[in-house]
């Protein structure tokens, strides 16, 4: 049995590539056929972004590939997945690293940019306004997600409350295995199962482990959020894996 055979029980396609900088061009590929597409058929496309280092090559490569120009750009929303509820300026935002990385560098009109109002004691409440106000379909369009060692994706953490949530969109979400600094805001199931393509990062040796529990575990969203992430029927999960995460190397 090959190393890939071993992650059969996720859900989704998969596709590997030898390093994590093939990785996210295959996914920066990906990624803006299916916006361009989106664009195609409704004018606008909606897109939720997550934080950590993982996706920082990916972002780099979409500010600058020219296939995904300004006009594109115009006609663009960026969201959150979630984020980390420190003072604004605090350089450990999502948003802070996402801006710098990708934000700054292309043509979004501000009113388009949405980040999580953590400051506020509603603020789930309200991000999840904003959500359905904007979203003329009622689904987001693509969403990229990672994956942490603990099987989280999202500020969705083994055995926390937010895991429970079938209705609200937004949550914070706190106790004992979110980690620090916490609470979090955090996007949930209901919204991210029907969003119509999930694209789902893993790079790296130390996520191998948590990759073949999750799969040995396809059921568990408990023990490895991560599994929970269960698209609709017309909704496209894919795994961008590279060769050390899959345990290639």
């Amino acid at each position: 049995m090959s190393a890939q055979d071993d992650l059969r029980g996720l859900r989704g396609r998969l596709v590997v590539e030898a390093s994590p900088e093939a990785v996210a061009q295959r996914l920066a590929d990906d990624l803006i056929r299916t916006l361009h597409q989106r664009i195609r058929q409704a004018g606008t496309v909606h897109l939720a972004l997550s934080g950590g280092a993982s996706p920082q090559g990916l972002y780099q490569l979409l500010a600058t590939d020219a296939r995904y120009a300004a006009n594109d750009w115009a006609q663009t929303h960026l969201w959150l997945v979630d984020e980390r509820c420190v003072p604004h300026n605090d350089p450990r935002l999502n948003f802070a690293t996402i801006r710098s990385a990708l934000m700054e560098k292309v043509s979004v009109p501000p009113a388009q940019v949405h980040p999580m109002p953590v400051g506020l004691a509603d603020g789930d409440r309200r991000y999840e306004d904003d959500l359905r106000r904007v979203l003329a379909s009622g689904r987001l369009d693509v969403a990229i997600l990672g994956m942490g060692p603990d099987g989280h994706t999202a500020s969705l953490f083994p055995y926390s409350p937010a895991l429970d949530e079938c209705d609200a969109w937004v949550r914070f979400n706190d106790g004992e295995h979110v980690l620090a600094p916490r609470p979090r805001m955090t996007l949930t199931y209901p919204v991210l199962c029907a969003t119509r393509f999930v694209a789902v990062l893993v790079t790296g040796t130390g996520k191998h482990a948590a990759l073949l529990e999750a799969a040995r575990a396809p059921d568990d969203p408990h023990a490895y959020p991560i599994v929970g992430i269960r698209p609709a029927q017309d909704s496209k999960l894919v795994w961008y894996l590279d060769r050390a995460a899959v345990g290639l190397i």
